[in-house]
């Protein structure tokens, strides 16, 4: 776990190679980039879940949509 001395140095270092007028845009994009990543994740949860993926709650294959049709794969032999 990062202390508060750890963090002091990160801060100053920071401030001393891109200066105190660019940390707010800076965080600003970074703020950005984490909102946009969040909203994306929770989208394709959203996606999967309304889809279906064809499983019971145990992750195995619903039997009604395995179905395999026999005859189909004898004929090909």
């Amino acid at each position: 776990m990062i202390g508060g001395q750890e963090l002091l140095i990160i801060l100053v270092v920071v401030v001393i190679i891109f200066g105190g007028s660019q940390i707010p845009r800076i965080f600003r994009g970074l703020g950005q980039g984490i909102k946009e990543f969040k909203e994306a994740t929770k989208e394709t949860k959203d996606d999967s879940q309304d889809s279906g993926t064809g499983n019971d709650a145990s992750g195995k294959p619903d039997s009604t949509d395995a179905s395999v049709d026999e005859k189909d794969e004898s004929s090909d032999s």
